[in-house]
């Protein structure tokens, strides 16, 4: 379990590319490895990830094929940084909101707009999610929990503002319009839609 609050983005040091297999390291900081275990569950760019070896600090990860046609991973070049949250445990503060790291697909960025002040993202989501997106709800892009403004459900158009301190914990703003981002729904929007389609699907015609 996830809180979509970034502990920081870090470099890739390692990628090895095998058959429906990424083998690849993030350098973690000294503060990220202390009591860090082999099997641990580590959020990399929003993908719930295993921990396979800790090598000083590389902290090295499998990513199968399925992750791989899923996720933006499988894009993973050397240097790249990766937004990195370590699992909850139990009584840490939940400053976000509940992410499993189970990412649900690819979205595209649209357009940016730099202001003084304001980094603005325009997102498109793709149309068999657009259902669960709801404006002032919450979203998982690249790990990271935003809240959806400006949404428009017929194209699913929305926008996310990135803070300063967003901006400085994650890798939002080093990509550019035309890329990828990983995305993870709110999954209570996605429990209450479904359970009241389901619902209305199955009342008899009046």
């Amino acid at each position: 379990m996830y809180s979509g609050i970034i502990h920081g983005h870090y470099p890739i040091t390692v990628v090895k590319r095998q058959p429906g297999l990424l083998t690849f390291a993030v350098e973690f900081p000294p503060s990220l490895i202390e009591n860090l275990k082999l099997g641990a569950s580590v959020a990399i760019d929003g993908v719930c990830q295993t921990v396979s070896k800790i090598a000083g600090q590389q902290v090295f990860f499998d990513a199968m094929q399925e992750t791989l046609d899923k996720t933006t991973l499988g894009y993973l070049q050397l240097q790249d940084s990766v937004n990195v949250e370590r699992s909850l445990r139990y009584g840490d503060e939940n400053g976000g909101h509940e992410l499993s790291g189970h990412v649900d697909g690819r979205l595209s960025i649209v357009d940016i707009e730099q202001l003084e002040h304001n980094h603005i993202l325009t997102l498109q989501v793709p149309p068999n999610y657009r259902k669960y997106i709801f404006n002032k709800g919450f979203l998982a892009i690249h790990g990271a929990s935003l809240t959806v403004s400006d949404y428009q459900p017929l194209e699913g158009l929305f926008k996310v503002y990135l803070t300063p301190e967003t901006l400085r914990l994650t890798n939002l703003g080093h990509f550019k319009k035309g890329d990828e981002l990983n995305f993870e729904i709110d999954r209570r929007s996605q429990v209450i839609v479904d359970t009241v389609e389901n619902y209305l699907s199955q009342r008899p015609a009046a």
